[in-house]
């Protein structure tokens, strides 16, 4: 059934249009959503949508992909925003997210600039299995407080009676059209058509809060914005964090996002190109108030799904976004919130790893320990620490695993002499196993080590051939 829909093809005009402009329907939703999880004012993460989409479609390295407000970014996000808020008073808070979001940009170029985008490859599978689940338990956290009363950014207290009654049943109805429209058709956005839908129905007496209860979107086009935060050594201080980890955050899901394509399509994008790409974006996407992003894995499987494969259909895709911007502005105030939370319980479902469950009992317990600390990590601290606390606990669990797989064996003996074979990886992991094996005491004059089958890796493996001939000389023996 589904053996033509990533069929490797030549883009064309005609194909790259029709799928960017269904792409466009798909970015709209979750630009709003991923804005209202960040905290900051929905018009931000449609900016987001456009400029990023546009100028990664037209200059990055992977064409067919498509970049917008991601979820992954708007969780780290709120932590910013919050404290800015803190900080500076109500509207702060976004301001030194546009900062981040600016130095974000600028810490992606030089990556991409050093060519170190393929450093991705060195995250193993259960960090990213971690990484998904822990970044899909997050998102749903924040869904959480949409059940609470708010006026603005003030946030009250938790929804009951018919309010509650009412928001569980639209965000139900949310869902239900999610899952069940793919089934009648795929020509239209499952997630745009349910919005619609509960926004009629929203409107025919059925009291609940909408976007523009919380924040009016003001359409129109995006003007060049210098954050208004002191530009001080302690905003530096407060900022810089988190455009770390926003950009490592960025470039993770982009790449894998790349790596993903790269399979469906046959064929191969350029992850530094890519990168540098998504950097510039994100900084052009700070000056003119957008919340910055990172590569989508939903819109760009419907973007190839739909037939695009050029360049051309990204850019369709942020200039339809743009029109819809200018001109559906009144529209987008209208929008039940319940119906945005809805979906992003839907993106929720979708991005777990469900497959998770079933690896327990058929994989070694030390990649399960991995996937649940990285996931416990990602809940409780954030995705960056996550995924380099996984990176490193894998590289542990390697070593341990490797110092155990040196073996040493007699090949040849006689009364002056005595050879041995080594196999396996010499290196820090493996060096104390490799010198309880030897009895200087017990061998003769003269032992030979045959490193033909070995590999000594590091520092540790030659300072410790270097201490066991130390032990032969001292009774006079050599070790060769």
């Amino acid at each position: 059934m589904f053996s033509n829909l990533f069929q490797k093809k030549r883009g064309n005009w005609r194909d790259d249009a029709l799928a960017g402009l269904t792409t466009a329907l798909a970015l709209v939703p979750g630009s709003i959503a991923f804005a209202f999880v960040a905290g900051v004012p929905p018009i931000s993460g449609l900016y987001a949508g456009f400029i990023v989409c546009f100028i990664t479609a037209a200059f990055g390295g992977r064409p067919g992909m498509i970049s917008s407000a991601a979820g992954s970014l708007a969780v780290v996000m709120v932590a910013l925003v919050a404290e800015g808020n803190r900080r500076g008073g109500e509207g702060a808070g976004f301001e030194y997210l546009l900062l981040a979001v600016v130095l974000m940009g600028g810490i992606q170029i030089l990556i991409g600039a050093l060519k170190l985008g393929r450093l991705i490859r060195l995250v193993p599978h259960p960090v990213m299995m971690g990484f998904v689940n822990g970044l899909a338990i997050v998102v749903f956290l924040s869904q959480l407080k949409m059940f609470r009363e708010r006026e603005g950014a003030v946030v009250g207290d938790w929804l009951h009676g018919s309010a509650l009654g009412v928001m569980l049943g639209l965000v139900a109805l949310t869902m239900a059209i999610v899952y069940l429209l793919p089934r009648l058709t795929k020509k239209v956005p499952s997630s745009l058509v349910a919005i619609v839908v509960v926004s009629l129905v929203g409107a025919f007496g059925f009291s609940t809060q909408t976007v523009g209860d919380l924040s009016s979107v003001q359409g129109s086009l995006p003007s060049l914005h210098w954050p208004d935060v002191p530009m001080t050594w302690e905003t530096f201080r407060f900022v810089m964090p988190y455009a770390v980890i926003l950009a490592l955050v960025g470039l993770v899901e982009t790449l894998m996002t790349l790596q993903l394509i790269d399979e469906m399509t046959e064929s191969r994008g350029k992850g530094n190109r890519e990168a540098m790409a998504l950097g510039a974006a994100n900084l052009v996407a700070g000056a003119f108030k957008g919340m910055g992003g990172c590569a989508l894995v939903g819109e760009s499987l419907i973007n190839i799904g739909s037939g695009g494969r050029g360049r051309m259909s990204g850019v369709i895709a942020s200039l339809a976004l743009l029109i819809f911007i200018l001109v559906g502005a009144p529209l987008i105030d209208r929008i039940p919130i319940a119906a945005l939370t809805g979906v992003m319980f839907v993106v929720v479902i979708a991005t777990f790893e469900w497959t998770t469950f079933k690896t327990f009992g058929k994989v070694p317990l030390s990649d399960v320990l991995v996937i649940v600390a990285v996931t416990a990590i990602t809940v409780w601290q954030d995705l960056a620490i996550a995924v380099i606390s996984g990176v490193i606990l894998s590289a542990l669990v390697f070593a341990w695993k490797s110092a155990k797989h040196v073996h040493l064996s007699l090949a040849e003996e006689s009364e002056s002499e005595r050879v041995y074979r080594l196999e396996g990886l010499l290196y820090f992991g493996s060096v104390r196993d490799f010198s309880e094996r030897f009895s200087p005491a017990k061998d003769p004059l003269r032992v030979v080590i045959d490193f033909r089958d070995a590999r000594v890796c590091d520092l540790s493996g030659l300072e410790a051939i270097k201490a066991l001939g130390g032990r032969y000389r001292k009774l006079g023996k050599t070790l060769e």
